[in-house]
């Protein structure tokens, strides 16, 4: 999260700026992106609330869902996948079964392994949360 509020001033850039050879524009630009990201970040993650999920979880189910010619994925595959770490993920796969939205059993060919799959309960709330997932961003890029 970037949590600047209030942008410095261009004259402000320059001074810090000069001595390390940065371009002052790209800076104020880089500046204003991270604002723009971040304001839009908590946006989605307030949405995914409001739905019972989080960014993460959020990302877990679409992963799982996007995989059309298969219906479950390890939770090695989903980790790479995601940018997190293997225990943040085990945690929230845990999460995602305890509120029956995915399914850990062992895998058909290798008992050592598990197979993560969506539940119709998680591929519904997938697809209740993502028309407006896609306004929210479709917006946003109106609005830039």
């Amino acid at each position: 999260m970037f949590f600047l509020k209030e942008l410095p001033s261009r004259q402000m850039v320059e001074t810090y700026a000069a001595p390390y050879g940065a371009n002052p524009a790209h800076v104020i630009g880089a500046l204003r992106m991270m604002r723009s990201a971040s304001l839009l970040i908590r946006k989605i993650e307030a949405y995914f609330a409001a739905h019972g999920l989080s960014q993460l979880r959020f990302l877990v189910l679409i992963v799982i869902d996007r995989e059309p010619e298969r219906r479950s994925l390890t939770p090695n595959e989903i980790a790479l996948r995601i940018d997190v770490s293997k225990p943040v993920m085990t945690r929230t796969l845990q999460s995602l079964q305890k509120d029956a939205l995915i399914t850990i059993l062992a895998s058909p060919s290798d008992k050592r392994s598990k197979e993560v799959s969506l539940t119709p309960q998680g591929l519904q709330r997938l697809q209740d949360t993502l028309p407006g997932y896609y306004k929210i961003l479709s917006e946003e890029m109106e609005n830039n």
